[in-house]
């Protein structure tokens, strides 16, 4: 009811006593008169009336951290809710809306904003705190910030634990572990050198780079000197074997990276994408020339729409936009295969708004980019992938392409929370925990033991979803997967589960697992524990 609405209308309320084995007839039992309480309130005795205790109402919603939706709720059904409240920093704003910004002021991302940047960030948003609140919970959902994660790499891992302290482990044949040397790591070594009191809340691996975001919206990268292979296989001539802060992102706070085989993408807080090398021709959305080693913003449809998530595969680039209506999915890159969800196989050079969601009424939350394959969580649980679809990685039962976003019928019955792709292989995992994987079986990478007869370590294909039953035996509830996402190398797998642990499986023969494999061992079939505890 309305906070407006007048009058105490009374209902019946049957006051049952305990019954010890007699049965009391319906008759005798007496009935209360039981106001019915307003928001507002007059002077009746026990009445709690919020007009005259707005802050001990704001107080609840805060400390509650309620959804966005929920007070947008609260607006739509209560007008106590809509009213300005008097409060500072802003008089003409309602107790909802106040709740959602004292939410904000307790994100990680947003403490350190000056009030202009604030309220730029509100404004890009659609001018309102719950719409900024709704943009900084949703990157936090999909990217996994401010918590513990795992990459695993081409060759290469590193780890990422919740205080912000980094692993790395593998392939080292261009100092992309960060340790000073060029020698391969077959046990977890935490990055010391020029990561002294500084706190990594993301990481990203490519083909012998890596790149790591600081809690202060610094990037540091080491390995390959060059952001981005060019279009011709053109390489940085210099390797850095340790941690070095990116001169040329120093006045953007960056929240997120990603590396594909030729170019390089950083999210800023403010939800704008900017791009390393690609740019010749505008294939990116700017023109710049292959190497050019400067950021460069993304121009076109996502000039003023705050972007969440990231996601690069081999030659493209997938962008998760909150904006006011819902949340949607831009691409841009090379369209070969279908890969962009455009309904064709042409290339965008500019980033382009995948209209099939709109068409399946669905919500994307978690969008990921394999090597030539793409998938994206809805807010409902519904799994949708597009792109190449050889070795049944798109999970339909079949290895035909598909260019525009289609619904995995298979998980029909799962609710997803995360998907993650690699080099033709797609894993999804479950909101109770399950994993379920289909794809190219090569290393043993998607956890099945699933060995073709007469094959030796080749694994058979799996055109379906399949539980990946042997992460069941580890009887902890997995929160992230993480998988090899490049063409240049046997694909490994690591699954994080809720209390820090951290499994891998698949392609070790660089030391990659975090194990050292015995008896002339290329590959784990069956998910280890590394030893190492990421909580």
């Amino acid at each position: 009811m309305d906070a407006t609405t007048s009058g105490t209308p009374t209902i019946q309320y049957h006051n049952i006593p305990h019954q010890s084995g007699t049965a009391i007839a319906a008759a005798s039992v007496p009935t209360f008169p039981r106001q019915v309480r307003h928001c507002f309130g007059d002077s009746s005795p026990g009445e709690f009336p919020l007009a005259a205790n707005p802050s001990i109402v704001l107080h609840v919603l805060t400390a509650c951290n309620l959804d966005p939706r929920d007070l947008a709720k609260l607006e739509a059904t209560c007008s106590f809710f809509r009213r300005p409240a008097n409060f500072t920093p802003d008089y003409e704003l309602s107790i909802s809306e106040l709740a959602a910004l004292d939410i904000c002021k307790k994100r990680a991302i947003f403490k350190p904003m000056t009030d202009e940047e604030c309220q730029n960030l509100k404004r890009k948003c659609g001018g309102s705190w719950k719409l900024a609140l709704r943009f900084l919970l949703a990157g936090e959902a999909c990217c996994r910030r401010e918590k513990s994660q795992a990459i695993a790499g081409p060759g290469h891992s590193i780890a990422v634990t919740s205080t912000g302290v980094v692993y790395s482990f593998g392939s080292n044949t261009s100092g992309q572990l960060g340790h000073g040397t060029m020698e391969e790591e077959w046990r977890p070594q935490q990055i010391r050198l020029s990561l002294q009191g500084i706190r990594i809340i993301q990481a990203a691996a490519g083909a012998g780079r890596t790149m790591l975001v600081s809690d202060a919206g610094r990037v540091y990268a080491f390995g390959k000197d060059s952001f981005g292979e060019a279009e011709f296989g053109v390489q940085g001539t210099k390797l850095v074997a340790t941690p070095q802060l990116i001169e040329s992102l120093k006045d953007i706070f960056v929240v997120q990276t990603a590396i594909g085989n030729f170019f390089t993408a950083v999210l800023s807080r403010e939800g704008r994408v900017y791009t390393f090398s690609w740019g010749k021709d505008r294939k990116l959305g700017h023109q710049t020339e292959p190497n050019d080693v400067e950021p460069q913003p993304l121009l076109g449809a996502l000039e003023d729409v705050p972007v969440v998530q990231i996601a690069a595969g081999y030659c493209y680039l997938l962008c998760l936009a909150c904006q006011p209506s819902g949340m949607s999915v831009y691409s841009v890159g090379c369209g070969l295969g279908g890969k962009l969800g455009h309904g064709s196989r042409t290339d965008e050079k500019h980033p382009r708004l995948i209209e099939q969601y709109r068409l399946l009424n669905l919500q994307p939350m978690v969008v990921a980019a394999g090597a030539w394959h793409a998938a994206v969580v809805a807010r409902d649980g519904r799994v949708c992938t597009w792109g190449w679809g050889r070795y049944g990685c798109l999970g339909h039962g079949n290895e035909e392409c598909e260019s525009v976003p289609k619904v995995v019928e298979a998980l029909s019955k799962v609710k997803a929370v995360h998907v993650a792709t690699g080099d033709y292989t797609t894993f999804v995992l479950s909101e109770d925990g399950d994993v379920y994987s289909f794809g190219c079986g090569e290393s043993a990478s998607l956890g099945h033991n699933t060995a073709a007869e007469g094959q030796g370590n080749r694994h058979a294909n799996v055109l379906s979803p399949e539980l990946v039953k042997s992460l069941k035996q580890v009887k902890e509830k997995v929160v992230q997967i993480s998988l090899t996402n490049s063409i240049h190398w046997n694909a490994h797998t690591f699954a994080l589960t809720e209390s820090g642990k951290l499994y891998a499986f698949g392609a070790g023969d660089k030391g990659q697992l975090g194990v050292e494999l015995m008896n002339n061992q290329t590959e784990r079939i069956n998910p280890e524990r590394i030893d190492i505890d990421l909580e």
